[in-house]
């Protein structure tokens, strides 16, 4: 799976904050995903996203 710095996904379950959308943030063994509803930030192993990873919301540029 392709994922890049300022990309934002559609994720399985939605945060606490009822927002299921995130923007990746760092992209390596862990993600840092912000959340797009109310900005909390976390680190997430590359294989917890793509697990729980549903689609492009939309994708940066370049």
């Amino acid at each position: 799976m392709e994922f890049q710095i300022g990309d934002v996904i559609k994720m399985k379950k939605p945060h606490p904050c009822g927002s299921s959308e995130w923007e990746i943030l760092r992209v390596g063994m862990d993600f840092r995903l912000k959340c797009m509803g109310c900005g909390r930030q976390v680190m997430v192993s590359r294989k917890l996203v793509e697990k729980n990873f549903r689609g492009f919301v939309k994708k940066a540029c370049g």
